[in-house]
């Protein structure tokens, strides 16, 4: 079988599963806010992910086993690493987030980012 153009995934033309969430109660730092996922595209290892994600104002503790890259397409968050040290993300800003990474995740403005996962296997 051969991949061709009838395999691509573009965000507007194709359908997305939508996964509205809150953070777990235990990570919650301030508010509640709701999260959501339009995720387009998971491969078949479940590993590697694509998708947009939209939160509203708040933060919660973040501790990722995966790597993320994201873009920033609207609002602005802060990311705060387990130091305290703190990186303002708004539109336009792409970034990596490594495995391991953890800290808080600060919504200041509504934000919304393209991101990409990868999630690598556990043995």
């Amino acid at each position: 079988m051969s991949i061709t153009n009838a395999n691509l995934v573009i965000f507007d033309q194709s359908p997305a599963e939508r996964d509205d969430y809150h953070a777990a109660e235990e990570k919650r730092i301030k508010g509640n806010p709701q999260q959501t996922t339009w995720n387009y595209f998971s491969d078949d290892s479940n590993q590697f992910h694509t998708g947009v994600w939209q939160g509203e104002v708040g933060c919660w503790k973040v501790s990722y086993t995966e790597f993320e890259y994201c873009e920033i397409l609207a609002g602005k968050s802060i990311l705060r690493d387990s130091d305290g040290n703190e990186q303002v993300l708004e539109a336009g800003t792409k970034f990596v987030i490594p495995a391991g990474f953890q800290g808080e995740w600060e919504v200041v403005e509504t934000c919304k980012k393209v991101y990409v996962i990868f999630e690598p296997a556990t043995s």
